[in-house]
């Protein structure tokens, strides 16, 4: 028999349906009066016929014919919402798919699996993950050491012996000791209790991510839980049932218990979940509408899926992931501003970064070098100053190498740590409170859910990719500024009657400010919980959400450079400048239009905005097959510079040759 999830005025109805031709008005008029019939005043309705409604899917929000019939307008157990006429939505409502979710409107199940161990997830394939790209399954010693550890768990239950958060409280209430007829009560409470998260829900992307990291944390075989509960939390995500998780309510020690809670309980069915099929409903309509049972826990296995820094790390890499992204394409960018500035490259010379050999650094000058280089890429702009009486340029030009350092690389070791890429030992990814050790028969609590390594990293990450915009943000004061540039004031015609960039700029010198403020470290903070039990935490969740909201600021500061750059090179026309910064113009070209006259410039700045996080097509993969031709050509026997394997005594064969003849005159 056919049956429909249908959510009305915040409640969620399961109504079914005796008859295929029933109408879509049937549906909605049985949902309003189960409605009335559990509230004591009716939900303030005289009677059913009274009611004026619409109906919408939950998924993609699509208006149905309310004379259509159920058979030919719903798939079975299809999730719909009634809408009441003359309603007044709250600012506040959270609607049925959240913030974000239009990214899965094409979502298609992955036929793909990664392959999880433990031991072997790096950064990309999280990311890959939080995309829906890939399911998950386990390896075959994955599963053999989950099922070893259990056995530990239940001789400890059998033999009834004394063991913190298996047979007694949590916290303050470590010492009371709970009867094995109410351990499995004690689990559940304890999911319970510890949904206490509040703001609005992680998206669909970053709930997927967390969701992995916490199968690969209880892939280790270090948790006790059983692995028939693991496979059923595998089954949720490859389903894609993701739980209500709120964003705020870390402290980062003892590990982010308030999301990971929120993400146990819509796995035993309680709270809400969103899925593709489903957007937003109660967590045991969402599990049934794909086939899947709520968990029901047992001993220790609440403990062993809230306690963990998955919030941190998972948030982490994804940070780590577009924080390199945008610093690869800030190269290019800045190249393309010197360009339009008539700077020059003397100041990426070979010899003068072997003398403080910084990786980033190093890398920054030959990435300059590769696209400026007027032997390697003949550039007619770069012609038309060669022996102009300037001397040198400002530091937003020639100190790009310098101001980039290395805060990339240190902050992409210690995820790669985390991710266990590098070390088959993880700090944060992998390890809990109670760890339970199968080869010694024992459960031993530590602090690996402690999450200092990645919020110190967090905190470093977000004050060095800041500089990006920082840097930016005076690169597009010279370009706007005729006394600077020597170009149109505000890049525009008719000045007066058009302002150009010069709102654009503002926006980018508010979101510097606003970095400012978010780059200070929340690792420095602590407050003590738990009734002094956990007197010092790491602060660690704010760090993430923080970095990512500097980068975010990052990359829209880094859109507003590459326009007006674009722009910039409308008035040296008909000259041109070199290859590859010729494909960036042509790329940017293709989204946004020449700036004439005065327009709507936020959809313009967003257009650019697109082009730097695109995966498929953006500025760095356009720019890239010139740069490593370029250290092809001039590096013998050179490849890629590793983000993993570097060493000092290859930075001379890592750096390249080359020295560009712009600016004679430079002393």
């Amino acid at each position: 028999m056919p049956r429909y999830t249908v959510h009305v005025r915040g409640e969620w109805l399961a109504v079914p349906c005796l008859n295929g031709s029933n109408t879509i008005r049937w549906l909605g008029k049985e949902a309003v009066r189960r409605y009335m019939k559990n509230k004591p005043d009716n939900g303030g309705f005289a009677s059913v016929e009274e009611v004026k409604f619409y109906i919408r899917r939950c998924k993609g929000l699509g208006l149905l014919d309310l004379d259509d019939t159920v058979e030919d307008a719903l798939e079975d157990n299809e999730f719909v919402e009634v809408v009441i006429e003359g309603d007044i939505m709250s600012p506040d409502f959270i609607p049925s798919q959240p913030e974000g979710v239009h990214l899965y409107s094409k979502y298609r199940e992955p036929e793909q699996y990664i392959s999880l161990d433990g031991n072997s997830l790096t950064t990309e394939d999280l990311v890959n993950l939080g995309k829906g790209l890939y399911k998950i399954k386990l390896t075959r010693e994955a599963e053999a050491k989950v099922k070893q550890s259990r056995e530990v768990i239940e001789r400890i239950v059998k033999e009834q012996t004394v063991v913190y958060g298996i047979t007694t409280g949590f916290g303050k209430f470590a010492r009371t000791v709970i009867p094995n007829s109410k351990l499995r009560e004690l689990q559940v409470n304890l999911v319970r209790s510890h949904s206490a998260g509040v703001g609005k829900p992680l998206t669909p992307e970053r709930s997927r991510m967390l969701l992995a990291l916490r199968i690969n944390v209880l892939a280790k075989g270090y948790s006790g839980i059983s692995l028939e509960t693991l496979q059923q939390v595998i089954e949720a995500f490859n389903a894609s049932c993701l739980p209500y998780i709120p964003e705020k309510g870390t402290v980062g020690a003892s590990g982010d218990l308030a999301p990971l809670s929120h993400l146990a309980l819509g796995l035993i069915g309680e709270g809400k979940m969103w899925s593709p099929k489903s957007g937003w409903a109660d967590a045991k309509y969402v599990l049934e509408a794909h086939g899947l049972r709520p968990i029901t826990l047992k001993p220790k296995e609440g403990l062993a899926l809230i306690n963990g820094t998955q919030m941190i790390t998972s948030l982490g890499c994804e940070a780590v992931e577009r924080a390199g992204a945008i610093a690869r394409q800030a190269d290019i960018i800045a190249a393309l501003t010197l360009e339009v500035l008539k700077g020059t490259t003397r100041a990426f010379d070979t010899d003068i970064h072997a003398v403080r050999p910084h990786r980033g650094q190093v890398e920054v000058a030959f990435r300059f070098r590769s696209l400026l280089d007027s032997d390697h890429h003949p550039s007619e702009i770069a012609e038309s100053h060669r022996f102009c009486d300037r001397v040198q340029d400002a530091y937003t030009m020639r100190c790009c190498p310098q101001v980039k350092t290395d805060f990339f690389f240190h902050s992409l070791k210690i995820f790669q740590f985390l991710s266990c890429k590098l070390f088959h030992s993880c700090l944060c990814l992998n390890f809990s409170f109670k760890m339970v050790f199968a080869e010694r028969a024992e459960t031993i609590s530590g602090g690996n859910f402690h999450g200092e390594y990645p919020a110190k990293a967090l905190d470093y990450l977000a004050i060095g990719v800041h500089e990006l915009a920082a840097i930016s943000e005076r690169r597009i004061e010279r370009l706007c500024n005729p006394s600077l540039s020597e170009l149109p004031a505000f890049l525009v015609t008719e000045g007066g009657l058009n302002s150009g960039f010069m709102i654009a700029h503002c926006t980018a010198a508010a979101l510097v400010s606003e970095n400012k403020a978010l780059c200070h470290p929340s690792s420095v903070d602590s407050l003590s919980t738990s009734a002094a039990t956990e007197d010092h935490v790491s602060m660690g969740g704010w760090a993430a959400r923080k970095a990512l909201r500097v980068i975010e600021h990052v990359e829209q500061v880094l859109a507003i450079e590459l326009l007006a750059a674009c722009q910039g090179i409308e008035f040296l026309r008909p000259l041109r400048t070199t290859t590859p910064l010729e494909k960036v113009y042509e790329l940017v070209r293709s989204v946004v239009r020449p700036w004439m006259k005065d327009r709507f410039m936020a959809p313009d700045i967003e257009a650019a905005h697109r082009l730097l996080v695109e995966q498929k097509v953006n500025v760095w993969e356009v720019a890239k097959p010139y740069i490593e031709k370029y250290r092809r050509e001039h590096i013998p026997e050179s490849r890629p510079i590793s983000p993993t394997a570097f060493s000092l005594g290859s930075l001379e064969t890592n750096m390249g040759i080359g020295h560009d003849h712009r600016h004679q005159n430079e002393l």
